[in-house]
């Protein structure tokens, strides 16, 4: 099966990815996540969009029985050190966030720092994508569960684009997607890719979670490395949201 592109740009990133200045406060914010879910010892956790294991893998190392999914396997293979490093088991899984699902369902799960929602394929619809990604979160979450989730913002989106970047297709201004092109690195080769993101509104979040079966419980700025459950600015990168799958 192709490769999607953005499987390919992780792919080719993983090695590097803990370089990103955004990965830097990762104690704070497995602390924080802790702290805000709280979890305790034992709790089954899902991490959409796991990345390189830098939340998960200290949550495992905290007691939780963690489970990570991720569309990459450079990236998983990065996580795979990371647990072996550390010592700790955790239940690592290669598959689309669009197309997922668990025989057992979870206390709580992540979904951060763009781990999935709002990166968009070529072809992809650009609100019925993230929508079976949400589906598949909220099917995965035990009637009363958690969902920790941060996403581009949309409000910050606008104001960096211009009428030129709308007129020249860069930026869409009805979905809050914009169009970038990056290097990729491709079988030891540089390539160049063109790359899909949307942003997102509050409003739009609590509509999706709620076609979902969640419902929002906060809305907050959200940037990485400034998790302070701040009110939104409107030059904000990140929004997070926490939201709950209502109890039996």
């Amino acid at each position: 099966m192709t490769k999607s592109n953005w499987e390919e740009f992780f792919d080719g990133h993983a090695p590097e990815y803990l370089e990103n200045i955004f990965t830097k406060n990762t104690e704070f914010e497995v602390e924080f996540i802790i702290s805000e879910l709280g979890l305790k010892p034992g709790d089954r956790i899902l991490d959409v969009g796991c990345g390189t294991g830098r939340h998960c893998i200290p949550l495992s190392m905290a007691g939780m029985s963690v489970t990570g999914l991720d569309l990459s396997k450079g990236m998983l293979e990065q996580a795979r050190k990371y647990a072996e490093n550390q010592n700790t088991k955790v239940d690592l899984v290669q598959a689309n966030a669009t197309n997922f699902s668990f025989p057992e369902s979870f206390d709580n799960v992540l979904c951060i720092c763009e781990g999935s929602i709002g990166l968009l394929g070529y072809d992809d619809d650009a609100g019925e994508r993230d929508l079976s990604v949400l589906r598949n979160i909220s099917d995965s979450l035990k009637p009363g569960g958690k969902l920790l989730m941060t996403v581009l913002s949309g409000l910050k989106k606008i104001r960096e684009h211009s009428k030129e970047d709308i007129k020249s297709g860069v930026f869409d201004p009805v979905h809050l997607v914009t169009l970038e092109t990056m290097p990729v690195e491709v079988d030891g080769k540089t390539e160049e890719m063109q790359f899909r993101e949307k942003g997102f509104t509050v409003g739009e979040l609590k509509h999706l979670l709620k076609r979902a079966g969640m419902d929002i419980l906060n809305a907050w700025g959200g940037t990485a490395g400034s998790w302070n459950k701040q009110s939104l600015d409107p030059d904000e990168y990140e929004i997070m949201v926490i939201a709950e799958k209502p109890g039996m």
